[in-house]
Order: C-alpha cells, then structure tokens, then sequence
C-alpha cells in the first residue's frame, strides 16, 4: 500500500519513458509498478486529448510534410508517438488496418524516410506499440496465473473466466464453487487486476466490473498487485487489497480451522 502523498509525487513525476529508470533508481521502487502507473497515466491523458488532436490532424501532416519526424511532433503535442503516426496516416487517407499492418512490419514500408520513422515511433512508444500490448497481455496473465496458484495452495475450486463464458452477462476472472473467508471477509467471487489502484482506476473497475459481480454473485474482492492508495475507498460488499493478497490466510467457510483466520506476518 502506498501513501496518497507518495503516489502523487510519482505520478506527476512520470511524464515521459525515460523517467521510469531514473524515478526508480532514485526512489527504489520497481521499474515495473512505474512502468504500470506511466501506462495508467497515459491513457488518461490520451484519453482526454484524443479528439481535440485528431481535429488538428492536418496540422500534423504539414509539420510532417515540412522535414518533422513523427516522433519529434508526438513530443511536441504531447501525445503517444505511435497513435501521432495513426493521426497523420489517417489523414493521408490510409486506414487503421493499413496502419497498423505498416506498424507492424516496417520493412513493409517502401519509402526509406517512413519506414525509418514508424520503426522509430514503435521502439519509442510503450504504451500503444505492438511490443507494448504485448507487455500488458502477459502482465495481466501473470496476476491471473498467481491468482490461481493462491487459490490452488489452499485447495479452493473455482471455475475461471473461460469456463462460464457465456453463462452469464459478466463473469469475474475466478468465480468460487463455495464462498470462503479471506482475512474475516466472506467472498464468492476474485478479479485480479495487474495495474495500480489508485481512485481513478479503482472507481472505473467499481462502476464498469466489480458492481456487476457483486449483484449477480455476492461479495467478492479484487486485488490490484502493483498496489494501491492508502485512502482507497472500500465500497460495500467489495474487498480491495494489494499483492498482500497471498499471505491471506483463505479459509473455506464451515471448517475445523474458521476460528484460526489471520494475515500471516501479524
């Protein structure tokens, strides 16, 4: 769990890549919680900027035109360089699947100049290239994979996301055969999310997923193993906790040792 106070100062400090290892030299914090809180951070500023860049999209093209590499223009405006190359290429008339296949395979790219630069924009980007996505997919699996091995050592049986899809209209990444207790929390259901839980993130994970879980399968809990906020905000039939999560003690409900629940270290 990390102090608000903290958070705030690394958060705000984390304005390019190249701020990851030096913040984590200086602070000895993992390179990879940063590189998690950086992607987070991102998004959200992306996600605000993103129409009022795409209308300024010709003015993209013409500093491009004009001898500016992609990359220089995304530091410019301040935006992800791999989805500045998809402004200026949408506006040249290609589409997204031209795009993204060119971002892809640069070698594809006949023209030396833009090959050179799409290259360049998807070894520069961490968060929107290809290798990126690729980080994201296996960070999430590691949760779920740790997730299980949690579940597996205390001899809990679930069934996974893939085993009820389609049962019901929303399904949480382990959903409990019998309730158990973690921690003198009664729970049916686990979400395991491999990213920093600080409110934004918490609020947006409560209002689009945990909710849907708790009214179709009861209480449930969440962990976000890169950590979270101190002043995190618990809502009612949710139980939220950091990567702490695995010296919980789970206990299934009705056994001989229910009077024994404790958090192993206290």
């Amino acid at each position: 769990m990390m102090k608000y106070s903290e958070y705030r100062s690394v958060y705000e400090s984390l304005n390019d890549p190249t701020d990851i290892r030096h913040l984590a030299q200086k602070l000895s914090l993992d390179e990879e919680l940063l590189t998690v809180i950086f992607t987070q951070k991102t998004v959200r500023e992306t996600t605000r900027k993103f129409y009022r860049v795409k209308r300024d999209a010709d003015r993209l093209v013409r500093e491009w035109k004009s001898g500016r590499s992609i990359l220089s223009i995304s530091r410019k405006w301040r935006f992800p360089p791999i989805l500045t190359g998809l402004m200026i290429f949408q506006e040249l008339g290609f589409s997204k699947k031209q795009y993204w296949k060119y971002v892809k395979n640069p070698e594809l790219i006949e023209n030396g100049r833009t090959r050179k630069e799409i290259a360049e924009i998807a070894r520069a980007d961490i968060v929107y290239s290809p290798k990126a996505s690729e980080s994201q997919y296996k960070r999430g699996a590691w949760g779920e994979e740790r997730l299980r091995e949690w579940l597996n050592s205390h001899e809990i049986t679930y069934r996974t996301e893939r085993d009820l899809r389609g049962e019901f209209p929303k399904t949480p990444d382990c959903l409990l055969d019998e309730p158990v207790r973690v921690n003198g929390w009664e729970i049916n259901w686990i979400e395991s999310k491999a990213s920093f839980g600080d409110s934004i993130e918490v609020k947006k994970n409560i209002r689009n997923q945990l909710i849907p879980y708790n009214e179709l399968f009861g209480s449930g809990l969440v962990v976000y193993w890169f950590g979270i906020v101190d002043d995190v905000e618990q809502p009612e039939g949710i139980m939220i906790v950091d990567s702490s999560l695995v010296k919980h003690r789970c206990e299934k409900i009705g056994s001989e040792n229910e009077e024994e629940h404790k958090y192993y270290g206290h």
